[in-house]
């Protein structure tokens, strides 16, 4: 699409664009996590969430150029008084009862997202009342009026602004808005970059693209250090020239920031459990302070080592969902607490991992040559600062520790129950006679799924790189490749490439795919469901399957359609990795015949209608073989490197086709609003580590962002101001 043809589209549909009234605000519950932590545990846990939360506002960098601004406008607010004061000044300033709410939910999702444009699905959302309105709300608390009508005069344009490239995330002027680029890079120009950084042998994940008006690009490392140096990194701190056009690499990307993110790691030090955790965090000090990923991958082998410890973390640039071209981190941090309880399921299912590693329908070969056993716990968390908190996670997302030294698999117990239980109302495209079923085990099925989708799904495969000795046996044996049968010849990655430099930027997508696909083909086996305390003489079912498994995969189909709503058809581009796998695997499902089928019908309320029909005896035969295939499939061109086949056939599968967008409409017309997370808040009060709780409702949000953050930020505006003009379109 053109330039010329974004900017031509229509009005822009305002349920996307706003946050419902009807979004729930739900609790992190970490309270009894933390009381049974000893006190040296709660002072390492305090000093670990603030470097979380205080490298949390990088988000805000990396999401708009408004959100910094936004964000400190907000701050100084909220911090000159309780919220209900400010509520009451409001009320008798003339607003009404609905124009406060409306701003209290945009503040709040604001809050929840660190940006304001949706962490799960990539929309900006704007104010649902009018800007003198929303204005006059700001302006009745305490804070110096000055301040706030010159933070106010800053964004309000942008705060409103839904021209067509500003309405989502995306690289160059026909897709979206990226800060991880100049406004005027394009994909041609992060293809470029993406050559040089592997040529000189730099990660992309810390990184940033700017580029000036005469084609000079400057790749920014985040760092604390400014200055170039001596070490590894600080040497490539300099001008280069590739194919013909001139590179500067500049460290200090964000740099008052990770400077108190370092302070924050080093108050932790005094509190490690061992020395373990001493030599990790002072490797992640060193990483932040340089920008260096090679020191951050040492911190992060060091990590995989620490088993089982009473305070978990994870912490920098890590997940690369939000980059348009798929390789560079987003910021990331957090601090948990082991259920040692519900972690013994999940040891359980890493003592069958190697047995179940044999189920999966692609060959040995494809298959790591030995299983690095990992640490698989339920965590409860206590800080998450990152734009969004997801129900489980895989990391390192290192290629060369993940194959050859481990990683570990985390499951977020207190996530998992804010965030996904069945509620009171009926649920959204499943048959009244599977309603009951489905509210009774959807929290235990995604359980499962969540078990198998890290461990078996992410935790599995095997890569082969050109020029090794694994890639030279490979092609000597005449394997026939399991989808052509033709023998393998390659072709492999090359060298010094990774998963995500090689495909890009439908790595995420497809991984996450390719997980999901673990997830209900291996939840088939009874052996699994018994770790997780489903017996058989329980749970026998129709079809010959349990009501976990036909709740998953009931789960999987409903996840497939909702995931329409996270497609564009103006720019034919999906905003949400994971939403996109699970409506690829839905496309594969609808292929195989008469195994799923999409049925419209009337609601209720007389409006149309979606049911999902599973036939649950066809799930263990035409469902399992149709998975399993593309599971094949899927690892095939994954372990071989085989881009152009992988990324043809998942492209295809991506395809919203008319009978689709049809379907869409319904989705879109009926969709429900994400809820929004209220953390805890780890504090120091009368020389003791206390953890502070907030109300499950917008003002909560609010109270936890001020308890949380001082009312001012200079450094955070000063960062602004200085790339604004480079970063907006």
């Amino acid at each position: 699409m053109a330039r010329n043809e974004i900017q031509s589209l229509g009005q822009p549909d305002m349920s996307v664009h706003t946050i419902s009234l009807e979004t729930q605000v739900v609790g992190l519950d970490a309270t009894k996590a933390f009381d049974g932590l000893t006190q040296k545990e709660r002072a390492y846990a305090h000093a670990l969430a603030r470097a979380d939360w205080e490298g949390a506002k990088i988000c805000l960098l990396q999401t708009s150029p408004e959100s910094a601004p936004i964000f400190c406008l907000l701050q100084l607010v909220f911090s000159a008084q309780p919220v209900c004061e400010l509520v009451a000044t409001a009320q008798t300033n003339g607003l009404t009862e609905l124009e406060i709410e409306k701003a209290l939910c945009w503040i709040a999702a604001f809050y929840g997202n660190m940006g304001n444009y949706k962490s799960f699905g990539d929309t900006k959302f704007v104010p649902d009342l009018a800007p003198d309105r929303f204005e006059a709300f700001l302006t009745s608390g305490k804070a110096s009026s000055a301040a706030v009508a010159d933070l106010w005069r800053e964004c309000q344009e942008r705060v409103y602004s839904l021209a067509p490239r500003q309405r989502q995330l995306g690289l160059g002027a026909a897709n979206g808005i990226s800060t991880y680029f100049s406004a005027n890079c394009e994909e041609a120009d992060a293809a470029i970059a993406g050559r040089f950084l592997e040529n000189i042998g730099l990660s992309p994940y810390n990184t940033r693209l700017f580029k000036s008006a005469d084609g000079v690009y400057t790749i920014r490392i985040a760092s604390a250090v400014v200055q170039g140096g001596d070490d590894a990194v600080g040497r490539l701190c300099r001008e280069h020239a590739f194919e013909g056009v001139t590179f500067v690499v500049r460290r200090g990307d964000y740099a008052p920031i990770m400077a108190r993110v370092v302070a924050a790691l080093k108050d932790a030090i005094p509190h490690v459990a061992d020395d373990t955790q001493r030599r990790m965090v002072e490797k992640l000090i060193l990483s932040f302070e340089l920008g260096s990923i090679e020191e951050h991958m040492n911190a992060s082998r060091i990590w995989v080592t620490d088993k089982g410890p009473a305070v978990e973390s994870y912490i920098g640039f890590i997940e690369s969902y939000r980059d348009p071209s798929g390789v560079r981190g987003e910021w990331e941090g957090f601090v948990a607490c082991v259920n040692r309880e519900v972690s013994k399921k999940f040891g359980a299912l890493v003592d069958g991992a190697e047995d179940l590693l044999k189920l999966f329908p692609w060959p040995d070969t494809f298959e790591k040559d030995v299983f690095l056993r990992p640490d698989f716990t339920s965590l409860d968390v206590l800080a998450f600062g990152s734009s969004g908190v997801p129900a489980g996670i895989n990391i390192p997302n290192y290629d060369t520790i993940r194959q050859s030294e481990g990683f570990k698999n985390v499951s977020l117990g207190n996530v998992l129950a804010a965030s996904y239980g069945a509620g009171d109302k009926p649920v959204s495209f499943i048959r009244a006679e599977d309603q009951a079923l489905f509210k009774k085990w959807k929290s235990e099925a995604f359980e499962v799924q969540v078990g198998i989708h890290e461990l078996l799904g992410h935790g599995s495969g095997k890569l082969f790189h050109q020029g090794t000795a694994d890639s030279d046996a490979l092609v000597e044996s005449k394997m026939l490749h399991p989808i052509t049968q033709e023998p393998i010849t390659g072709p492999f990655y090359p060298r010094g490439s990774t998963w995500d430099s090689t495909f890009g930027k439908i790595a995420s997508t497809y991984e996450e795919c390719r997980a999901e696909c673990s997830g209900i083909f291996l939840c088939l086996e009874q052996s699994v469901l018994e770790i997780f305390g489903h017996e058989t003489r329980q749970l026998d079912g129709e079809g010959g399957i349990s009501d976990i498994v036909y709740t998953n995969w009931l789960l999987m189909v409903r996840a497939g359609l909702l995931g329409l709503e996270f497609y564009t058809p103006e720019t034919k581009g999906w905003r949400q990795a994971h939403m996109q796998a699970r409506y690829v695997i839905l496309r594969v499902l609808l292929q195989a015949g008469n195994l799923v089928s999409i049925v419209k019908s009337q609601g209720t309320d007389g409006e149309p209608d979606l049911e999902i029909k599973l036939e649950r005896k066809l799930i263990s035969s035409l469902g399992r073989d149709t998975i399993g295939e593309f599971l094949l499939k899927l690892q095939t061109h994954k372990s071989l490197g085989d881009f152009s086949a992988g990324s043809l056939m998942y492209n295809e599968l991506s395809e919203v086709p008319e009978e689709m967008l049809a379907l869409r409409a319904i989705v879109m017309a009926r969709k429900e609003p994400r809820k929004l997370l209220v953390q805890p808040h780890i504090t120091m009060r009368e020389g003791e580590v206390v953890i502070d709780t907030f109300q499950q409702s917008f003002t909560g949000m609010i109270a936890s962002f001020v308890s949380r953050f001082p009312e001012e930020d200079q450094e955070l505006m000063e960062l602004y101001q200085a790339e604004k003009a480079t970063v907006s379109d």
